[in-house]
């Protein structure tokens, strides 16, 4: 028997932190995917795709039945899918826009043993205060923008731009408890388990 009930197929720390907070045996695998915006799609359509073939992709290389579950977050601001910064000036111009406004996050799960998928959307409104641009350019130095969604870590340096948040806060950090709980459930996945 494996010490694990539970595939993540992601490489995000943040996932694993969680994952783990809620006592949930994992092993990682990532799922090697094109993330590409296709024209036609609604942010959490597109996030969904990504989080189900994540998934899938992750459950046909296995094959072994075990539930895998893939996952993706993004920032929607203005109508503007926000994803991670290409570069500096990227992650300016994202943060600038987010300044002294709302933007949603949206993260899609999916989880499937290789027979059945079951998804779920979860959306948070985030308010940022007014950020000066020598605030920007000082969180860019720190490196912690680099590779986030919407350039920002709520649960990082970013959470000093944070003016109030409406739903759910796992959710801004990349994982959210009360949208992944009814799935572990639905696949009969443990939480509440200690470490092996």
């Amino acid at each position: 028997m494996p010490a694990y009930d539970l595939i993540l197929a992601s490489q995000s720390p943040r996932r694993r932190e969680i994952l783990q907070q809620i006592g949930v045996r994992f092993c990682v695998q990532s799922a090697d995917i094109e993330e590409r915006h296709e024209a036609h799609e609604a942010a959490a359509q597109y996030a969904q795709r990504l989080a189900e073939e994540k998934a899938l992709t992750v459950a046909r290389l296995r094959g072994d039945g075990i539930p895998v579950l893939g996952a993706d977050t993004i920032g929607v601001c203005a109508g503007h899918i926000l994803e991670k910064p290409v570069d500096e000036s990227h992650a300016r111009a994202m943060l600038q826009q987010m300044s002294a406004t709302t933007h949603q996050v949206i993260s899609a799960l999916a989880i499937t043993n290789g027979e059945q998928l079951a998804s779920a959307v979860c959306t948070t409104q985030v308010k940022f205060r007014a950020l000066t641009d020598a605030e920007i350019a000082r969180y860019w130095q720190t490196g912690e923008p680099q590779d986030k969604s919407g350039g920002y870590a709520i649960q990082g340096f970013g959470a000093v731009f944070v003016e109030s948040i409406t739903g759910s806060y796992s959710n801004v950090v990349g994982l959210p408890i009360e949208s992944l709980v009814p799935l572990l459930q639905q696949f009969a996945i443990p939480f509440w388990q200690t470490p092996t």
